[in-house]
């Protein structure tokens, strides 16, 4: 079959199991519930590689629409240089960012809420998150809100 960008809108009870898995593992890891994919999919009984298979081309009917606003929340040790890092990660995935808002530290620990646009962007939200993850210093990323 050759590769298409045609979208097909099915229901999920029609749909064989692993993408009814890969939605709930990426529901898990966008809800906090999952703290990273190796937790998310053991929680699902998904094999990893299936969950990278999929996970980019299977997405609830309202993900799809263009020019969404999404706010992450990321929460971030206290030393210089850590914002620019997230910043520089979304810039890198074409990321509009609307609002900045960082909250003063306590315990050595503050949230960062990030509002960007989505529309122009290079990957998923769901790459970005685990882009955003690896920076040394963040504790974590998860969606705080959709538009």
């Amino acid at each position: 079959m050759s590769e298409s960008n045609d979208y097909l809108l099915v229901k999920a009870d029609v749909l064989p199991e692993v993408f009814v898995k890969v939605m709930e593992a990426k529901r898990l890891l966008n809800s906090g519930k999952a703290v990273s994919v190796n937790e998310a999919v053991k929680m699902v009984s998904l094999s990893r590689s299936a969950y990278y298979k999929y996970k980019d081309a299977v997405m609830p009917f309202y993900e799809t629409s263009q020019g969404k606003i999404v706010t992450l929340i990321v929460a971030v040790e206290n030393f210089p240089g850590i914002l620019a890092g997230i910043i520089q990660c979304i810039a890198f995935a074409k990321g509009n960012i609307l609002t900045i808002n960082q909250n003063i530290p306590i315990n050595g620990l503050a949230d960062v809420s990030v509002s960007m646009e989505t529309d122009r962007m290079t990957c998923s939200i769901d790459t970005l998150i685990n882009e955003v993850e690896k920076i040394p210093g963040v504790r974590s990323c998860r969606i705080m809100a959709r538009e």
